[in-house]
C-alpha cells in the first residue's frame, strides 16, 4: 500500500536523468506535485523562482560541479523551500549542511525516499522533526537543542 504525501510541490535538482525519472515517478506515487527538475545551477534557480517548491530534492554535485550546496542556501534563503540532499559523496556536504533538512545516501530505495517526503512535510507543515527516517542523516541544525534565553 502506498502512503499518500499529499500534494506537496517538489522540486528534483539532479544531473542523472534515469534517476530523476525514477524519482518523478516516487514522488507520483505518493502524491507530491513535481514542479520542475533540472541539471545545474541555473536551470535550478529558474525552476524554483517559477514554481516556488516546498521542497526540493538536491544532489550535491551536479553537472556544473559542486553546485547543490549553494543551491540548498538559495532555496532555502530566497523561497523558503526546504531541501533534501541526495549524494554519492556524502564527505561533499558543507558543515552545518548550508540549511538543508539532511541527506541520504546513493542508492537509495523508493522507501527511503517516501519516508524522507514524509519527514520533510511534516517539518514544512508543522515545523516539527519527528523520527529521522532510516538511511537520513540529519542535519546537525536540527539534532541541536535551541541555546536557553538566560535572563539579564
Amino acid at each position: 500500500m502506498v502512503q499518500e504525501i499529499g500534494d506537496l510541490r517538489v522540486m528534483i535538482v539532479e544531473d542523472q536523468a534515469i534517476l530523476a525519472m525514477e524519482l518523478e515517478l516516487v514522488l507520483g506515487d505518493i502524491g507530491c506535485d513535481v514542479v520542475g527538475s533540472a541539471m545545474d545551477r541555473a536551470g535550478a534557480f529558474a525552476v524554483a523562482e517559477r514554481e516556488r517548491p516546498a521542497l526540493a530534492l538536491v544532489d550535491v554535485n551536479l553537472l556544473d560541479g559542486l553546485t547543490g550546496p549553494q543551491i540548498a542556501q538559495r532555496l532555502v534563503a530566497d523561497y523558503g523551500t526546504a531541501v533534501v540532499f541526495l549524494t554519492a559523496n556524502p564527505e561533499q556536504i558543507p558543515e552545518g549542511f548550508a540549511g538543508a533538512l539532511g541527506a541520504v545516501c546513493k542508492p537509495f530505495d523508493a522507501q527511503t525516499i517516501k519516508a524522507v517526503v514524509a519527514f520533510a512535510r511534516q517539518f514544512i507543515l508543522h515545523r516539527t522533526v519527528g523520527e529521522a527516517p532510516r538511511r537520513f542523516r540529519l542535519a546537525p541544525w536540527l539534532t541541536t537543542p535551541p541555546a536557553s534565553i538566560a535572563p539579564h
